[in-house]
């Protein structure tokens, strides 16, 4: 399937230059990692094209998602460089793995910008959230949804994919909280490529070893897999505190619904179009150095002083999607309060 899906990105969207394409200084490749978590495809690729677009009306923009395969990443990547294009914009399906592609690649001149997710090698600029930050946040939130109860609550921790550096900081984040504020995380699981499927076998593994009552809430580190960890406390007529991320609008949905309890918002737009500005001013040779204030070290340790730029992010519940998802314009309220959930988009004052 990943093989099949990459495929079809190289025909419809990769090779539409023709001859040797990115050689002539006006193409800049764009690389995301999966499509089972439905920010990609909806949010990330198309503000960063329409933003390359609005800088640079004659450049192009190739195209490909990996669909979560580490080698179909590699191949992409190797192929842009081949072609002769002189910035891609890397979100990486496994950090370890790109540190010899990257190299490589600024030997040939090449300037790799990492997004969302900081790729190991000698990137030329980096930017995503306080990844960190978002770990904490969620695990407050959990302990918000927890409320009286916290501190004597036993927590299950289903985090986000090994392969992606950000979820040994989202994971790292909400410990920092929990491990002080509940009374124990009781069962923890790594999900290999964010599946929800997987997480839903882990949520049910986790009740057959714990029980109905072994457990007062749910760490999930994105929405997706609260979507699968939800199902599986639904069918054992489990009801408790679930947390996310992304804001995807399942999870939102879910949220009035009363399903779970909260998400974190990452406003992707200002995220990707600095991504899309970097890429431009790297392609035309000009400084980025006010695009990217901070200075962040790879997880190995082994490359340090990385621009970038770090953007915050916020709990959302119930209580505040209008005043930030549909003010934002994320989602109108129609996206949102389909019929099935008019009536508690109506209890939540959303119209």
């Amino acid at each position: 399937m990943a093989v099949s899906l990459a495929a079809c990105g190289k025909a419809g969207d990769g090779d539409s230059a023709g001859g040797d394409g990115g050689g002539d200084g006006k193409t800049i490749g764009l690389l995301l990692p999966e499509n089972k978590t439905t920010r990609y495809e909806t949010f990330d690729r198309p503000i960063i094209e329409g933003k390359i677009k609005a800088l640079c009306g004659d450049c192009e923009v190739k195209y490909n998602n990996a669909a979560q395969d580490t080698e179909t990443q590699k191949k992409q990547f190797d192929s842009l460089v081949t072609q002769g294009v002189k910035v891609i914009i890397l979100d990486s399906v496994d950090y370890k793995a790109t540190k010899s592609w990257v190299q490589q690649a600024e030997k040939q001149g090449v300037k790799v910008v990492a997004y969302d997710r900081l790729a190991e090698g000698p990137i030329s600029a980096y930017v995503s959230y306080d990844n960190e930050k978002i770990g904490r946040l969620q695990g407050e939130a959990l302990v918000t949804a927890l409320g009286a109860k916290a501190k004597d609550a036993n927590v299950v921790m289903i985090n986000g994919s090994p392969t992606d550096p950000n979820a040994p900081l989202f994971k790292a984040g909400a410990h920092s909280v929990l491990d002080k504020q509940v009374k124990k995380v009781v069962y923890e699981q790594d999900i290999p490529d964010w599946s929800p499927d997987e997480a839903n076998k882990k949520m049910g593994a986790a009740l057959d070893s714990l029980g109905k009552s072994g457990f007062q809430g749910v760490y999930s580190a994105n929405d997706g897999m609260a979507g699968g960890i939800i199902t599986a406390l639904k069918k054992q007529g489990v009801k408790v505190p679930v947390g996310g991320q992304d804001a995807e609008l399942a999870g939102l949905q879910r949220i009035l619904a009363g399903e779970q309890s909260f998400t974190i918002y990452k406003q992707i737009k200002p995220e990707a179009e600095t991504t899309a500005e970097i890429a431009v001013k790297l392609l035309k040779g000009e400084k980025i150095d006010d695009l990217v204030p901070t200075k962040v070290t790879s997880l190995t340790g082994e490359f340090k002083d990385i621009p970038a730029k770090l953007y915050d992010a916020q709990i959302v519940t119930k209580d505040n999607i209008a005043s930030t998802i549909i003010a934002d314009e994320v989602y109108k309220a129609a996206d949102i309060c389909t019929a099935e959930y008019k009536a508690a988009c109506d209890a939540a004052g959303i119209k």
